[in-house]
């Protein structure tokens, strides 16, 4: 027989109270158990001392005997110093999924364009002023050139 140290879920709709207690890992979550160890309230606030009530010679017994805590009660354990629990390290929590990846790339591409597309009207905007002098002394080799051509023709 495996035992557990879990919840088990009681209060109204809407208004969990959950008992900490020992129980077979076969049992239903809230049927029989073996020994109520503390209680939890998740509706009172983080920093209130009766959030999570633990009877801690209780729970180093059946911690001795075998019993394994789930991981919530594990947390409420390390919380109270009973038992150590080790630190989880999870790096792609944070990382986003494949199509949420190809959103962002679909917005950087479009983004990108759109910074060429301004940074090319900007160029015409400017172009016009220096423009005619420019486009003056190209065009005036390019005459210059088939009549040099026409020269050596004849």
């Amino acid at each position: 027989m495996a035992i557990a140290i879990r919840l088990s879920r009681g209060g109204a709709k809407k208004r969990p109270y959950y008992r900490v207690v020992v129980a077979d890992s076969r049992a239903p979550r809230d049927g029989k158990y073996l020994e109520q160890v503390g209680t939890y309230n998740p509706v009172l606030p983080k920093d209130s001392e009766d959030r999570v009530k633990l009877i801690e010679d209780r729970v180093r017994y059946w911690l001795g005997v075998g019993a394994q805590p789930t991981d919530r009660v594990a947390r409420f354990l390390d919380a109270a110093g009973i038992l150590e629990r080790a630190a989880r390290n999870n790096p792609k929590k944070a990382e986003p999924g494949e199509k949420a990846k190809e959103r962002a790339e679909e917005k950087a591409e479009k983004a990108r364009e759109a910074e060429e597309a301004k940074k090319a009207a900007e160029e015409e905007a400017n172009k016009p002023a220096e423009a005619p002098a420019e486009e003056a002394a190209a065009e005036a080799p390019a005459e210059e050139a088939p009549a040099e051509e026409a020269a050596t023709e004849e």
